[in-house]
């Protein structure tokens, strides 16, 4: 061989190890796990949904059963204002709940826009195996629940009443970056004024014993939301998204922005390409910003991300969104995501 053929082979290889360096971002050592169970989810108040989801995970059971029950658990809490039933209403007065939930299978079920019901990832979780279909809204989806013997019920809480009231006196709709609080437990008064904190999800994963990955996502939407609209969270591409081959996906903050992108598929193809998690999550990030760069320094958009060895990451437009993990190690971890601003 010449020494230029030997000198183009040469070149050729490190540069092809300097490409795959860069694409492949490090795991953060708390986040990568050596293959057991394991289960992450968007926010602090994931750290209690995690810890409902480990009781299933750490008796051998499927991981789409943990993030049901665990998803469950900030639905039916009546300090977060953000997801289930004391979540803030639409301009309207009117609470209307989103949900998906997704299995290793790549069956999926979804409700979008469904009223008085306290647990729409249940209701999720009916459609994908009661019906041929993926997606109920409003009040079909209503109907359907209710057939399926779930309780109706007034989820309009006082507390989300007064604030819903507060804000009518300015009508001022107006988002921030970060929009439900840290800690809400701290924050009866979030959401009074005009302006305040509004919204935000939980999106959890979970990887199984069995090697086998699940997602679950379900919110209140943005409060003081024109009524009929629907965010990123009930749509499978988007909100959520897992392919048992790679890994799983899912988003919080600013809906539409995510479904333009369909950014949870997005993330999952990019993992399977190669990409760690948290490189995966920062390019779905940075295509946002690249669409719209006005405009992304004024909102927040944030992937979790899981991949099939349970290496996790994640990656936010703006700093402060948090993502807590649990495994048999520890149960209560919460982590500081990186950011591009």
């Amino acid at each position: 061989m010449s020494d230029r053929r030997r000198f183009l082979r040469d070149s050729i290889f490190v540069s092809s190890l300097l490409l795959a360096a860069n694409r492949v971002a490090p795991v953060h050592a708390a986040s990568r796990t050596s293959g057991g169970a394991r289960v992450v989810s968007t926010w602090d108040f994931g750290i209690a949904a995690n810890q409902v989801a480990w009781e299933v995970l750490a008796k051998n059971g499927r991981a789409l059963d943990a993030v049901e029950a665990g998803a469950r658990v900030p639905e039916a809490d009546l300090r977060n204002h953000s997801v289930g039933r004391a979540g803030y209403p639409d301009r309207d007065g009117k609470v209307t709940l989103d949900a998906s939930i997704m299995d290793e299978h790549g069956n999926c079920g979804a409700v979008a826009g469904i009223e008085h019901i306290t647990h729409p990832i249940s209701v999720a979780r009916r459609v994908m195996e009661k019906t041929p279909h993926v997606l109920l809204v409003g009040d079909g989806a209503l109907q359907f629940a209710l057939e399926q013997g779930f309780a109706k019920e007034d989820l309009l809480t006082p507390e989300s009443e007064k604030a819903w009231r507060e804000w009518l006196k300015t009508a001022n709709y107006k988002p921030s970056v970060n929009s439900e609080v840290k800690s809400y437990e701290a924050a009866p008064a979030a959401g009074v004024r005009g302006d305040a904190r509004t919204h935000d999800t939980i999106g959890m994963l979970a990887l199984d014993a069995h090697g086998n990955l699940s997602g679950a996502c379900t919110t209140s939407g943005m409060a003081w939301k024109l009524h009929g609209r629907v965010g990123d969270s009930p749509i499978i591409g988007a909100g959520l998204y897992v392919d048992n081959d790679v890994g799983a996906a899912t988003s919080t903050g600013v809906g539409e922005e995510v479904i333009r992108n369909v950014g949870s598929f997005l993330v999952v193809e990019l993992m399977r390409q190669g990409h760690s998690p948290e490189a995966a999550c920062r390019e779905a990030v940075t295509r946002i910003i690249k669409r719209k760069p006005a405009t992304a320094k004024d909102i927040q958009v944030g992937f979790l991300a899981i991949n099939k060895h349970g290496d996790v990451g994640a990656w936010a437009i703006q700093k402060g969104f948090s993502y807590a993990v649990c495994d048999a190690r520890k149960q209560d971890a919460l982590i500081p995501a990186q950011s591009s601003y």
